[in-house]
């Protein structure tokens, strides 16, 4: 058996026992997930462990979050064909890629040079060409590109930014991990009605913290490595 068809198995293997068995229902998100070869969007001495249900490491202390957080926060998206999508964190580019699967257009904005451009290169090797990644501080959004159905964040906040609020269509959804960067966090969909937010809690998270600034131009004081993302039970 090749490399190719050994991740293949490895893949299916994950969307059976990681996903479906852990609640993952809908369809299109796990064909989006079985389309992405996440052994693309991590680095070259994690490879073997592409399809372990865990976070992976990735550059300048950051992680490639564990595919059942993916497929969770992407379920929660509610995306649709025609949705446009704004993520916060681009990272590897995984979830970038999964999301892309599923909407029109996805903009993504990392303040992290080294990742936003690795992203890209992972996103045009994976033939990724509905994703738009912006190098700048996350927390300003994008407002020039909005109103986005879909704003998915990827490292957690005590409160949602208020840029993003301002940028969420009447009926959009924000996926967010909300908390403390030290303790347990809570993931949470608010989705906009009129001036309301409505909230829907799904589970805890531990995920890095939103930090301000493009990197490079601020003090990253607090100490990001060693955080990771998961979902505790």
């Amino acid at each position: 058996m090749n490399g190719a068809s050994e991740f293949q198995v490895q893949r299916e293997r994950m969307i059976q026992r990681d996903l479906i068995g852990r609640g993952i229902r809908d369809p299109r998100v796990l064909e989006a997930m079985r389309n992405v070869r996440r052994e693309d969007f991590i680095l070259e001495s994690h490879r073997r462990m592409a399809y372990h249900d865990c976070a992976l490491p990735f550059l300048e202390g950051q992680t490639v979050s564990q595919p059942y957080i993916v497929a969770l926060m992407t379920q929660l998206t509610k995306a649709r064909l025609t949705d446009r999508a704004l993520e916060i964190g681009t990272g590897s580019g995984y979830q970038t890629a999964v999301l892309a699967g599923l909407c029109a257009e996805v903009v993504s904005i990392e303040r992290r040079q080294a990742l936003h451009l690795a992203a890209a290169a992972n996103l045009e090797d994976a033939g990724i060409e509905n994703a738009k990644l912006i190098h700048a501080d996350g927390w300003d959004g994008a407002r020039e590109m909005a109103p986005f159905d879909i704003i998915l964040i990827t490292c957690a906040a005590e409160s949602v930014p208020t840029p993003l609020i301002d940028q969420l269509a009447e009926g959009g959804r924000l996926v967010i991990p909300l908390g403390s960067p030290r303790s347990p966090q809570q993931l949470v969909r608010f989705t906009r009605q009129g001036d309301d937010l409505k909230r829907h809690d799904a589970g805890g998270v531990i995920f890095v913290p939103f930090l301000r600034g493009v990197a490079g131009d601020v003090k990253d004081s607090e100490a990001e490595d060693g955080l990771t993302d998961i979902h505790l039970p």
